[in-house]
Protein backbone atom coordinates (compact mmCIF):
# COMPACT_ATOMS: atom_id res chain seq x y z
CA UNK A 1 0.00 0.00 0.00
CA UNK A 2 1.29 3.17 -1.07
CA UNK A 3 0.62 5.78 2.09
CA UNK A 4 1.19 8.84 0.11
CA UNK A 5 -1.57 7.70 -2.33
CA UNK A 6 -3.92 7.90 1.28
CA UNK A 7 -4.11 11.82 1.37
CA UNK A 8 -5.94 11.46 -2.27
CA UNK A 9 -8.60 8.91 -0.99
CA UNK A 10 -10.38 8.03 2.23
CA UNK A 11 -11.47 5.17 3.82
CA UNK A 12 -14.94 3.25 2.69
CA UNK A 13 -16.46 4.25 5.83
CA UNK A 14 -16.52 7.33 5.01
CA UNK A 15 -18.71 7.81 2.54
CA UNK A 16 -21.76 8.20 4.32
CA UNK A 17 -23.53 5.17 2.32
CA UNK A 18 -24.17 2.71 5.38
CA UNK A 19 -27.71 2.89 7.46
CA UNK A 20 -28.37 6.19 9.57
CA UNK A 21 -25.03 7.33 8.48
CA UNK A 22 -26.54 10.96 8.91
CA UNK A 23 -25.89 10.51 12.69
CA UNK A 24 -24.09 7.08 12.44
CA UNK A 25 -20.73 7.63 11.13
CA UNK A 26 -19.39 4.16 11.06
CA UNK A 27 -19.76 1.07 13.05
CA UNK A 28 -16.90 -0.97 14.54
CA UNK A 29 -16.01 -4.57 15.88
CA UNK A 30 -12.70 -5.35 17.03
CA UNK A 31 -11.28 -8.69 18.37
CA UNK A 32 -8.18 -9.45 20.69
CA UNK A 33 -6.97 -12.49 20.24
CA UNK A 34 -3.38 -14.37 20.91
CA UNK A 35 -1.16 -17.32 19.88
CA UNK A 36 -0.52 -19.77 22.34
CA UNK A 37 2.96 -20.63 22.09
CA UNK A 38 4.14 -17.26 22.64
CA UNK A 39 4.07 -14.65 25.83
CA UNK A 40 1.89 -11.68 25.21
CA UNK A 41 3.76 -8.57 23.34
CA UNK A 42 4.57 -6.91 26.57
CA UNK A 43 6.34 -9.39 28.05
CA UNK A 44 8.15 -10.50 24.91
CA UNK A 45 11.49 -9.94 24.11
CA UNK A 46 12.73 -8.38 20.52
CA UNK A 47 13.45 -11.79 19.18
CA UNK A 48 10.03 -12.96 20.11
CA UNK A 49 8.10 -10.27 18.40
CA UNK A 50 9.98 -10.65 15.53
CA UNK A 51 8.94 -14.38 15.28
CA UNK A 52 5.19 -13.55 15.92
CA UNK A 53 4.87 -10.67 13.50
CA UNK A 54 6.94 -13.24 10.34
CA UNK A 55 4.27 -16.08 11.56
CA UNK A 56 1.42 -13.79 11.41
CA UNK A 57 2.15 -11.84 8.24
CA UNK A 58 2.61 -14.93 6.56
CA UNK A 59 -1.14 -16.03 7.67
CA UNK A 60 -2.19 -12.89 6.90
CA UNK A 61 -0.56 -13.53 3.18
CA UNK A 62 -3.39 -16.40 2.86
CA UNK A 63 -5.73 -13.56 2.45
CA UNK A 64 -7.62 -14.91 5.11
CA UNK A 65 -11.92 -15.22 4.55
CA UNK A 66 -10.88 -13.82 1.09
CA UNK A 67 -9.99 -10.64 1.88
CA UNK A 68 -6.91 -9.42 0.27
CA UNK A 69 -4.69 -7.36 2.79
CA UNK A 70 -1.61 -5.06 2.49
CA UNK A 71 0.45 -5.68 4.96
CA UNK A 72 2.25 -2.48 6.36
CA UNK A 73 5.54 -2.75 8.62
CA UNK A 74 4.71 -0.30 11.48
CA UNK A 75 8.08 -0.77 13.18
CA UNK A 76 9.63 0.85 9.81
CA UNK A 77 7.55 3.58 9.40
CA UNK A 78 8.39 7.51 10.39
CA UNK A 79 6.44 9.08 12.93
CA UNK A 80 4.43 11.03 10.57
CA UNK A 81 3.25 8.06 8.69
CA UNK A 82 2.46 6.42 11.85
CA UNK A 83 0.30 9.19 12.79
CA UNK A 84 -1.49 9.32 9.57
CA UNK A 85 -2.19 5.56 10.22
CA UNK A 86 -3.69 6.50 13.59
CA UNK A 87 -6.05 9.58 12.04
CA UNK A 88 -7.55 7.09 9.65
CA UNK A 89 -8.21 4.83 12.37
CA UNK A 90 -6.23 2.10 11.04
CA UNK A 91 -3.76 1.37 13.83
CA UNK A 92 -4.00 2.69 17.27
CA UNK A 93 -2.07 5.02 19.37
CA UNK A 94 -0.78 2.63 21.46
CA UNK A 95 0.35 0.35 18.13
CA UNK A 96 2.12 3.61 16.46
CA UNK A 97 3.87 4.60 20.05
CA UNK A 98 4.88 1.09 20.69
CA UNK A 99 8.52 -0.77 20.16
CA UNK A 100 9.73 -3.86 18.76
CA UNK A 101 8.60 -5.56 15.64
CA UNK A 102 5.00 -4.77 14.54
CA UNK A 103 2.74 -4.40 11.11
CA UNK A 104 -0.68 -4.04 10.35
CA UNK A 105 -2.69 -5.66 7.53
CA UNK A 106 -4.69 -3.37 5.74
CA UNK A 107 -7.70 -3.82 3.32
CA UNK A 108 -7.82 -1.98 0.22
CA UNK A 109 -11.28 -0.25 1.27
CA UNK A 110 -9.66 0.78 4.66
CA UNK A 111 -12.29 -1.55 5.73
CA UNK A 112 -10.50 -3.94 7.50
CA UNK A 113 -7.20 -3.86 9.38
CA UNK A 114 -5.07 -6.25 11.30
CA UNK A 115 -2.62 -5.27 13.92
CA UNK A 116 0.27 -7.76 14.84
CA UNK A 117 1.84 -7.20 18.38
CA UNK A 118 -0.66 -4.15 19.49
CA UNK A 119 -1.49 -4.67 23.10
CA UNK A 120 -2.24 -8.45 21.90
CA UNK A 121 -0.86 -10.73 19.19
CA UNK A 122 -3.71 -9.67 17.21
CA UNK A 123 -6.37 -6.74 17.03
CA UNK A 124 -8.69 -7.41 14.07
CA UNK A 125 -11.02 -4.65 13.07
CA UNK A 126 -13.81 -4.47 10.07
CA UNK A 127 -15.36 -0.83 10.04
CA UNK A 128 -18.72 -0.32 8.41
CA UNK A 129 -20.40 3.20 7.17
CA UNK A 130 -23.28 3.83 8.86
CA UNK A 131 -25.42 1.58 11.32
CA UNK A 132 -24.39 -1.50 10.10
CA UNK A 133 -22.44 -3.88 13.11
CA UNK A 134 -24.58 -7.37 11.63
CA UNK A 135 -22.22 -6.78 8.67
CA UNK A 136 -19.23 -5.64 10.57
CA UNK A 137 -20.06 -9.33 13.28
CA UNK A 138 -20.34 -11.11 9.61
CA UNK A 139 -16.86 -10.55 8.25
CA UNK A 140 -14.79 -10.03 11.31
CA UNK A 141 -16.24 -13.84 12.73
CA UNK A 142 -15.25 -14.92 9.05
CA UNK A 143 -11.87 -13.84 9.41
CA UNK A 144 -11.28 -14.44 12.99
CA UNK A 145 -12.50 -18.14 12.06
CA UNK A 146 -10.13 -18.53 8.85
CA UNK A 147 -6.77 -17.71 11.13
CA UNK A 148 -7.97 -19.69 13.96
CA UNK A 149 -8.46 -22.58 11.35
CA UNK A 150 -4.18 -22.56 10.93
CA UNK A 151 -3.31 -20.72 14.41
CA UNK A 152 -4.03 -22.19 17.79
CA UNK A 153 -5.21 -18.95 20.15
CA UNK A 154 -4.45 -18.87 24.15
CA UNK A 155 -7.84 -20.27 25.02
CA UNK A 156 -9.34 -21.08 28.82
CA UNK A 157 -12.40 -22.99 29.17
CA UNK A 158 -13.54 -20.88 32.05
CA UNK A 159 -12.45 -17.73 31.04
CA UNK A 160 -12.15 -17.81 27.26
CA UNK A 161 -9.47 -15.64 25.11
CA UNK A 162 -6.96 -15.12 26.95
CA UNK A 163 -5.77 -10.77 26.62
CA UNK A 164 -3.16 -8.78 27.70
CA UNK A 165 -6.19 -6.73 29.66
CA UNK A 166 -7.94 -8.80 31.91
CA UNK A 167 -10.78 -6.37 30.81
CA UNK A 168 -10.74 -7.99 27.35
CA UNK A 169 -10.92 -11.64 28.83
CA UNK A 170 -13.91 -14.06 27.20
CA UNK A 171 -15.12 -13.02 24.02
CA UNK A 172 -12.19 -10.42 23.39
CA UNK A 173 -14.83 -8.24 21.44
CA UNK A 174 -15.15 -4.61 21.38
CA UNK A 175 -18.52 -2.88 19.76
CA UNK A 176 -18.26 0.32 18.93
CA UNK A 177 -20.51 2.87 16.73
CA UNK A 178 -18.96 6.68 16.37
CA UNK A 179 -22.36 8.68 16.17
CA UNK A 180 -22.73 12.70 15.19
CA UNK A 181 -24.68 14.40 18.09
CA UNK A 182 -24.36 18.07 17.59
CA UNK A 183 -27.98 18.44 18.78
CA UNK A 184 -27.75 16.79 22.13
CA UNK A 185 -24.91 18.60 22.62
CA UNK A 186 -26.28 22.33 21.55
CA UNK A 187 -29.41 21.50 24.14
CA UNK A 188 -27.65 20.08 26.65
CA UNK A 189 -29.65 16.34 26.56
CA UNK A 190 -26.24 14.80 26.02
CA UNK A 191 -25.66 14.48 29.71
CA UNK A 192 -28.79 12.18 29.96
CA UNK A 193 -27.68 9.66 27.37
CA UNK A 194 -23.98 9.54 29.02
CA UNK A 195 -25.55 8.68 32.11
CA UNK A 196 -27.85 6.45 30.49
CA UNK A 197 -25.27 4.37 29.15
CA UNK A 198 -23.24 4.32 32.39
CA UNK A 199 -25.92 2.75 33.89
CA UNK A 200 -25.70 -0.45 31.34
CA UNK A 201 -22.03 -0.59 31.23
CA UNK A 202 -21.61 1.26 28.36
CA UNK A 203 -18.65 3.44 27.43
CA UNK A 204 -18.45 6.74 25.65
CA UNK A 205 -15.46 8.30 24.26
CA UNK A 206 -14.43 10.85 22.00
CA UNK A 207 -13.25 10.05 17.76
CA UNK A 208 -10.56 8.36 18.33
CA UNK A 209 -11.33 6.06 21.17
CA UNK A 210 -9.96 5.74 24.60
CA UNK A 211 -7.90 8.29 26.21
CA UNK A 212 -8.82 10.72 23.21
CA UNK A 213 -11.45 13.99 24.07
CA UNK A 214 -14.82 13.94 22.12
CA UNK A 215 -14.20 16.44 18.78
CA UNK A 216 -16.69 18.13 16.27
CA UNK A 217 -19.57 16.50 18.52
CA UNK A 218 -18.44 12.95 17.51
CA UNK A 219 -18.38 10.61 20.30
CA UNK A 220 -17.84 6.66 20.41
CA UNK A 221 -20.14 4.33 22.30
CA UNK A 222 -19.08 0.53 22.91
CA UNK A 223 -19.49 -2.31 25.29
CA UNK A 224 -17.19 -2.18 28.35
CA UNK A 225 -17.65 -5.79 29.46
CA UNK A 226 -16.36 -8.90 27.16
CA UNK A 227 -16.58 -11.52 29.99
CA UNK A 228 -19.37 -13.51 31.00
CA UNK A 229 -21.55 -12.57 27.63
CA UNK A 230 -21.68 -13.76 23.81
CA UNK A 231 -20.90 -12.07 21.43
CA UNK A 232 -23.83 -11.73 19.94
CA UNK A 233 -25.62 -10.87 23.18
CA UNK A 234 -22.71 -7.58 23.27
CA UNK A 235 -23.37 -7.20 19.69
CA UNK A 236 -27.12 -6.78 20.31
CA UNK A 237 -26.72 -4.34 23.65
CA UNK A 238 -25.06 -2.10 21.58
CA UNK A 239 -28.08 -2.25 18.68
CA UNK A 240 -30.46 -2.37 20.92
CA UNK A 241 -29.42 1.54 22.36
CA UNK A 242 -28.05 2.73 19.55
CA UNK A 243 -31.89 3.24 17.73
CA UNK A 244 -32.61 5.12 20.65
CA UNK A 245 -30.27 7.70 20.69
CA UNK A 246 -30.56 7.94 16.99
CA UNK A 247 -34.08 8.96 17.53
CA UNK A 248 -33.51 11.42 20.06
CA UNK A 249 -31.21 12.87 18.05
CA UNK A 250 -33.10 13.86 15.24
CA UNK A 251 -36.12 14.78 17.78
CA UNK A 252 -33.84 17.58 18.86
CA UNK A 253 -32.87 18.56 15.43
CA UNK A 254 -36.42 18.84 14.13
CA UNK A 255 -37.51 21.08 17.45
CA UNK A 256 -33.97 23.10 16.86
CA UNK A 257 -35.27 24.08 13.03
CA UNK A 258 -38.65 24.53 14.45
CA UNK A 259 -38.24 26.12 17.41
CA UNK A 260 -35.25 28.62 15.49
CA UNK A 261 -34.79 27.56 12.13
CA UNK A 262 -33.19 31.58 11.28
CA UNK A 263 -31.00 31.17 14.08
CA UNK A 264 -29.59 28.26 13.09
CA UNK A 265 -29.40 28.65 9.39
CA UNK A 266 -27.35 31.37 10.88
CA UNK A 267 -25.18 29.51 12.84
CA UNK A 268 -24.46 27.05 9.59
CA UNK A 269 -24.28 29.38 7.21
CA UNK A 270 -21.34 30.87 9.46
CA UNK A 271 -19.16 27.89 10.21
CA UNK A 272 -19.41 27.19 5.97
CA UNK A 273 -18.54 31.15 5.38
CA UNK A 274 -15.59 30.47 8.03
CA UNK A 275 -14.26 27.29 6.36
CA UNK A 276 -14.26 29.12 2.93
CA UNK A 277 -12.33 31.77 3.76
CA UNK A 278 -10.25 31.75 6.70
CA UNK A 279 -6.62 32.21 6.27
CA UNK A 280 -5.48 30.10 9.59
CA UNK A 281 -7.60 27.87 11.41
CA UNK A 282 -6.81 25.17 14.40
CA UNK A 283 -7.71 21.74 14.42
CA UNK A 284 -10.07 21.81 17.47
CA UNK A 285 -11.79 24.68 15.27
CA UNK A 286 -12.02 23.07 12.54
CA UNK A 287 -13.77 19.83 13.54
CA UNK A 288 -16.57 22.44 15.84
CA UNK A 289 -17.24 24.21 11.96
CA UNK A 290 -17.52 21.12 10.22
CA UNK A 291 -19.71 19.39 12.75
CA UNK A 292 -22.05 22.19 12.26
CA UNK A 293 -21.65 22.02 8.50
CA UNK A 294 -22.32 18.47 8.27
CA UNK A 295 -25.50 19.04 10.63
CA UNK A 296 -27.00 21.90 8.15
CA UNK A 297 -26.57 19.87 5.25
CA UNK A 298 -28.37 16.72 7.35
CA UNK A 299 -31.21 19.23 8.14
CA UNK A 300 -31.04 20.78 4.08
CA UNK A 301 -29.97 24.47 5.27
CA UNK A 302 -26.98 23.78 2.79
CA UNK A 303 -27.57 22.24 -0.27
CA UNK A 304 -24.31 22.53 -2.65
CA UNK A 305 -22.67 20.75 -0.29
CA UNK A 306 -22.25 16.23 0.21
CA UNK A 307 -21.51 14.71 3.37
CA UNK A 308 -18.70 12.19 1.65
CA UNK A 309 -16.57 15.44 1.34
CA UNK A 310 -16.96 17.18 5.00
CA UNK A 311 -16.65 13.45 6.37
CA UNK A 312 -13.43 13.40 4.70
CA UNK A 313 -12.15 16.81 5.78
CA UNK A 314 -12.63 15.70 9.37
CA UNK A 315 -9.92 13.54 8.99
CA UNK A 316 -7.06 14.62 6.18
CA UNK A 317 -7.36 18.12 8.53
CA UNK A 318 -5.73 16.25 11.13
CA UNK A 319 -1.75 17.03 11.35
CA UNK A 320 0.06 14.30 9.90
CA UNK A 321 -2.92 14.41 6.72
CA UNK A 322 -1.56 18.42 6.42
CA UNK A 323 2.16 17.35 6.64
CA UNK A 324 1.78 14.40 4.09
CA UNK A 325 -0.32 16.72 1.67
CA UNK A 326 2.59 19.53 1.73
CA UNK A 327 5.70 16.86 1.53
CA UNK A 328 6.95 19.14 4.94
CA UNK A 329 6.72 18.80 8.62
CA UNK A 330 4.80 22.08 9.79
CA UNK A 331 4.90 23.42 13.03
CA UNK A 332 1.80 24.24 14.61
CA UNK A 333 1.08 27.71 13.29
CA UNK A 334 2.18 26.76 9.77
CA UNK A 335 0.12 24.04 10.02
CA UNK A 336 -2.84 26.13 11.07
CA UNK A 337 -2.19 28.13 7.32
CA UNK A 338 -2.07 24.94 5.64
CA UNK A 339 -5.12 23.67 6.99
CA UNK A 340 -7.26 26.87 6.31
CA UNK A 341 -5.15 26.61 1.89
CA UNK A 342 -6.68 22.96 2.14
CA UNK A 343 -10.12 23.82 3.22
CA UNK A 344 -10.44 26.20 0.86
CA UNK A 345 -9.66 24.70 -2.09
CA UNK A 346 -11.34 21.36 -1.23
CA UNK A 347 -14.64 23.61 -0.53
CA UNK A 348 -14.71 25.78 -3.34
CA UNK A 349 -13.46 23.44 -5.98
CA UNK A 350 -16.98 21.89 -5.32
CA UNK A 351 -18.58 25.16 -6.75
Amino acid sequence: MDLESLTRTSGEWLKATGPDSDIVMSSRIRLARNLAQFPFPSRADDSVRAEVDELLKTQLAKHPAGRKLNYIVVSGLELLDRQMLVERQLISREHSESHGQRGVGISDEENVSIMVNEEDHLRIQVLRSGFALDDCWQEINAIDDAIEADRTYAFSDRLGYLTACPTNCGTGIRVSVLMHLPGLVHTKEITKVFQALQKINLAVRGLYGEGSQAMGDFYQISNQVTLGKSEEQLIRTIKDVVPNIVSYERRVRQELVSKNRRGLHDQVSRAYGILKTARTISSEETMDLLSSVRLGINLGLIDDMEIPLINELFVHTQPAHLQKIRHEKLETVDRNVARADYIRQRLNERR
